[in-house]
């Protein structure tokens, strides 16, 4: 099974354990519900409570029902079991990162992936950035992103 990034612990809330995770994982409506498992230190954690507060999914943990029984330190990433909640269909940012974004003027191959305020995302390129809102189609079996023609690229 592989791991994969579903957000950060930033921070507690109140008293009694919840902690604030800040996230921009594709799927979290898949995740961040009761009964499901998270990794933080390499452990296992399981979902006691879940609400959204200002732009942070905010969870409770089994076990944990003080701000002091916390284990684990502030800036620690949380991790999912990939396989647990996304199908073969299913692909995040990080997956496009190598893939060659393409249309009749361009190639250029995707460096990361960068987030801006209001969910929106680009792909870094050799020479700048270039917005998702251009995908046309991704190619998976070749590894080719169909970008939208632009003037200016």
């Amino acid at each position: 099974m592989s791991k994969v990034v579903l957000g950060k612990y930033v921070n507690t809330h109140g008293i009694k354990g919840e902690i604030r995770i800040k996230s921009n994982f594709k799927y979290k409506d898949r995740v961040f519900k009761v009964g499901n498992k998270i990794i933080i230190d390499n452990k296992e954690y399981f979902i006691n409570s879940y609400r959204i507060h200002k732009d942070y999914d905010m969870i409770s943990l089994k076990g944990i029902d003080d701000i002091n029984k916390i284990p684990f330190n502030k800036n620690t990433l949380v991790y999912i079991e990939k396989e647990e909640y996304l199908n073969n269909s299913d692909y995040l940012d990080s997956d496009l990162i190598g893939f060659i974004l393409y249309n009749s003027k361009l190639e250029k191959r995707v460096l990361d992936i960068v987030y801006l305020v209001n969910n929106k995302k680009l792909f870094k390129v050799s020479d700048g950035y270039i917005p998702f809102e251009l995908i046309k189609d991704i190619d998976f079996t070749n590894k080719k992103i169909l970008i939208e023609e632009v003037s200016g690229l």
